[in-house]
């Protein structure tokens, strides 16, 4: 389930970009990630969410059961794993312009979107902070600097997004597609890491039986 690490955010962001660009009157640039959920073929943004939660519940509990995480970090990933799969059944109100003629009103099931993709936005990054610690070369130094981008990002997305006047252009879509780059990388670097060390210590082990066994008296 390590490998669902790396798979996750991969299929994510490969689906929002080529799902956005054949959207019409959509801009990657200036739209919101989540509103493609309303535009057309929504159902496909919505099985993205979902499935890039369950993807990182799996992750967490991989990386729970091989001991390559601290229970805080396990716990966060676990909350975005679910606060995916939350936004992805409790669709977003219009924002931004888009779909275009659409009312922005604001709607109880837009709110537990917006609330749960906060929810995922801070937890993400707090789950690199906390494994930060594991014993891999520049891993520290990777997993903070994750962290901090990302946190800057998402408060560069609110800004944008807080700022923009009706049908003017905004950044919000750039800035908002920065920490699923960051968090994604960092999630197939952790899984590639950890896969590489379970397999070193598979080999080492190996070796370990192969050596007593030819040190071992005969009968």
């Amino acid at each position: 389930m390590v490998a669902a690490g790396a798979t996750g955010p991969v299929l994510f962001v490969l689906t929002y970009l080529v799902n956005g660009a054949v959207q019409p009157d959509y801009d990657s640039s200036h739209d919101t990630i989540s509103t493609l959920s309303l535009g057309r073929h929504g159902w496909i943004q919505i099985a993205n969410f979902v499935v890039y939660g369950v993807l990182t519940l799996c992750f967490a509990e991989a990386l729970r059961r091989s001991a390559a995480i601290r229970t805080s970090g396990y716990v966060s990933l676990l909350v975005a794993g679910a606060g995916l799969v939350l936004i992805g059944v409790a669709p977003t109100d219009p924002a931004l312009g888009f779909p275009a003629g659409e009312s922005d009103a604001v709607t109880a099931i837009g709110t537990v979107h917006s609330m749960g993709a906060l929810v995922v936005f801070l937890a993400f990054p707090v789950a690199a902070f906390a494994a930060a610690g594991r014993p891999f070369r520049g891993w520290a130094a990777f997993s903070v600097a994750t962290g901090v981008l990302s946190l800057a990002a998402v408060g560069a997305f609110f800004v944008a997004f807080e700022s923009t006047v009706a049908g003017a252009d905004s950044s919000a879509g750039f800035y908002e597609r920065l920490p699923t780059l960051f968090i994604g990388l960092w999630q197939v670097v952790f899984a590639f890491r950890v896969l590489t060390e379970d397999k070193a210590g598979a080999v080492g082990a190996q070796r370990d039986d192969r050596a007593m066994g030819a040190v071992a008296p005969q009968a």
